[in-house]
Order: C-alpha cells, then sequence, then structure tokens
C-alpha cells in the first residue's frame, strides 16, 4: 500500500533543489571616492537595495572575474577610455587594443574599468544610468 503521506528530505537530492540554489549577493564594483559610485550607491540605498561593496582600486580585481564581465559585457564596455588614467597611456598601449590587451591594462590599472560594474540577480550592468537601474533592478 502507497503512502499518501507527504515526502520529507533531510539532504539535498540534486543541485537544482530549490533548497540548494544559492541566493547571489549584490556587488557594486568601483572606487570609493569616484562620484559616479557615490550616485549609484545612493540610489541602491534609496531604493532598499542590499549590496556589497567592492574597491578594486583598494582590493584589485581577480582575473577570471574581469573576464566574465568581459564575456558577459564586452571588454569595450568596460574600459574607460574617458578616464584620465586610460587618457594618460601612451599612444601605442591605446592603439591595436583586442580584448587580450585591454583586460591586461584594466588588470594592472584598475582604474580603468569603468564604474560602476554591479552584479544584481544573476546580471551584470555597467555604468550607472539611474533609468536602467530601475528597470533592471527589484528593490526589496
Amino acid at each position: 500500500m502507497l503512502s499518501r503521506e507527504p515526502e520529507f528530505r533531510t539532504t539535498l537530492q540534486s543541485p537544482n533543489d530549490a533548497c540548494a540554489r544559492k541566493v547571489l549577493p549584490n556587488i557594486i564594483y568601483g572606487i570609493k571616492n569616484c562620484d559616479t559610485m557615490k550616485k549609484a550607491r545612493a540610489w541602491l540605498d534609496t531604493h532598499g537595495v542590499a549590496y556589497e561593496f567592492h574597491d578594486y582600486k583598494a582590493a584589485g580585481v581577480e582575473k577570471d572575474k574581469l573576464k566574465q564581465w568581459s564575456d558577459k559585457a564586452g571588454w569595450e564596455t568596460l574600459l574607460n577610455r574617458a578616464g584620465a588614467t586610460f587618457k594618460k597611456l601612451p599612444d601605442s598601449d591605446k592603439e591595436g587594443l583586442t580584448e587580450k590587451k585591454a583586460l591586461a591594462l584594466m588588470l594592472a590599472q584598475p582604474s580603468m574599468i569603468k564604474r560602476p560594474v554591479l552584479e544584481v540577480g544573476g546580471k551584470l550592468l555597467v555604468g550607472f544610468k539611474p533609468d536602467i537601474y530601475a528597470k533592471e533592478i527589484k528593490a526589496k
């Protein structure tokens, strides 16, 4: 005779179980004193979005993380060509940019990474535009 009692499991059966899904934290990457960062963080605070802050000027960025961002958003999007750090580069470093060369520049000088980079809800947002944040981010 089959039991009609609900089944309760104390161990996870597969990584696809709802209980096994890991909730990723919202992480905003950038530089502490950057004006755009201050605006983005103020927007997140005002809208009740919890996040962790990673200062990549002080703590750096891992090569694998930068490559993941590049794969998702494109190195051209990540590279801050408008910043003083990029503008001060010798022309030879600016010419003939490829993904490999751009990632090496950004790893060596994280100030060349556009700010902010926000990982939120499995999405990657690069730069700060209030209308895009409003569309893409669910406030708690």
